[in-house]
């Protein structure tokens, strides 16, 4: 990670052994961090903290990560922060949901830029932060 003010990631996730591992993860890697366990807590701490990078999960109770995720693409102080899905859906299905998601989002408001399969490895969640704070989108 470039040297300079830390980065803040905002880790949603229902599972708390899941938000201490994730976050744990980031500052080691020096991110500050700052958790959530729903969607609705998400968007609150998202507004107060304007995160640089959000790492999502998308089945929760409640408000789950699909409605929080549009909650931010909607927001306009908070629409141009990257998303990085940490998900227990698989891929297939989460291209599902993704195209679902896509299908229900307003024109110009764009799908999330990375996706992580749980149980996440370290090397792959700072390799997705890394490379969405750098700007390079993944494919998909």
């Amino acid at each position: 990670m470039a040297e300079g003010p830390a980065r803040t990631v905002l880790v949603v996730d229902d599972e708390p052994h899941l938000r201490v591992f994730l976050a744990a993860v980031f500052r080691s890697a020096g991110f500050r961090t700052v958790t959530a366990a729903s969607g609705a807590e998400g968007l609150v701490k998202a507004r107060e903290a304007r995160p640089d990078l959000v790492s999502l999960d998308l089945m929760m109770p409640g408000q789950g990560g699909l409605v929080m995720y549009r909650g931010l693409r909607e927001d306009p102080g908070l629409c141009d922060v990257p998303v990085l899905i940490v998900s227990a859906v698989p891929p297939k299905a989460f291209g599902h949901s993704l195209a679902m998601l896509r299908a229900t989002l307003p024109d110009g408001l764009r799908a999330p830029e990375a996706y992580v399969e749980k149980p996440p490895t370290p090397e792959a969640l700072l390799e997705a932060a890394e490379r969405l704070l750098s700007g390079t989108r993944a494919e998909g």
